[in-house]
């Protein structure tokens, strides 16, 4: 979003950008598989599951971690009065919890987080194609709770009066809530040009961290119905942004693909080298990641 806002932190690309939203990362690995687009943001979940039954992608740098929440209104107990997730869980038995697409890594943590619990068979999941429909049905009881994105969180809280129930930090430390993904073959045809995009990436994640205020006005204003205190707010919930690749990144991203496994997702676990290529990201970001930096709110 502070790309398409930020029109000059694309300057040093040698392209013209065309830009496409989607609803879900699902609908994006299936833009991949279409030939339809060449790089996307995306969950690390959908992504593996693309890979695994042969779209030909691979993650070439990192963005957000931790960026999954737990949210609903106000009258449910959450943390830290309810301090287990089991215990907050348990309060929906019976009931329905939204979440965006099937295989999106809310869905994923939703449901290895009610497996855990043992309330798979108590908790009803209901999927949706946009998180805006997420929202909507939480304010109209559709839903009792939702697991989503903290822009989703943040919604909730403002038009159905809710809060988050746990801190995304706690629900699955490092989670990769996305990553930059691109075609194997635009890679492999177009090397300068994807590392120009990870120069700008890099410096839209080093704004978000240092310039908050900033980028949240821009964002705002691109997007023309939401104030700059909502994207700051947003930003807030799980301010963890740099574009390294760590290895809790890769390590986090790799029990993914166990729950995966676990759940039917997919029909074989990948490797980390099926998954990931740090060669370009270590060149553009040598130095140490900034993901516990967190965001200047001064």
């Amino acid at each position: 979003m502070l790309l398409m806002a930020d029109k000059g932190l694309c300057s040093g690309i040698d392209a013209d950008i065309e830009w496409q939203l989607f609803g879900t990362g699902p609908a994006i690995v299936n833009a991949f598989e279409k030939k339809a687009i060449d790089l996307a943001y995306i969950g690390l979940p959908p992504a593996i599951i693309g890979m695994e039954r042969g779209v030909s992608i691979i993650c070439i740098a990192g963005g957000h971690i931790e960026g999954t929440v737990i949210c609903s209104k106000s009258k449910y107990c959450g943390y830290p009065e309810c301090k287990r997730l089991e215990d907050i869980l348990g309060q929906f038995k019976g009931m329905t919890i939204g979440v965006p697409g099937k295989g999106s890594i809310h869905d994923v943590i939703l449901q290895d987080s009610l497996k855990k619990a043992g309330l798979s068979d108590n908790i009803s999941v209901r999927n949706f194609a946009w998180a805006d429909m997420v929202m909507e049905a939480v304010v109209k009881n559709e839903v009792a709770a939702a697991f989503g994105t903290p822009a989703l969180a943040v919604s909730v809280k403002h038009y159905a009066g809710g809060k988050i129930l746990y801190p995304p930090s706690l629900l699955w430390p490092n989670n990769p809530s996305y990553g930059i993904i691109v075609d194997r073959q635009f890679l492999a045809l177009n090397p300068g040009l994807t590392e120009q995009f990870l120069i700008a990436h890099e410096k839209a994640t080093t704004l978000l961290r240092e310039e908050p205020s900033r980028t949240a006005e821009s964002i705002a204003f691109h997007v023309g119905f939401i104030e700059p205190a909502f994207v700051l707010e947003t930003l807030a919930v799980s301010p963890k942004y740099c574009s390294q690749l760590t290895d809790q990144f890769i390590a986090s991203t790799m029990g993914f693909v166990s729950i995966l496994n676990d759940l039917g997702y997919v029909r074989r676990a990948l490797r980390a080298d099926e998954i990931f290529d740090r060669f370009l990201i270590n060149k553009v970001h040598p130095e140490t990641h900034h993901y516990d930096d967190g965001i200047r709110l001064f």
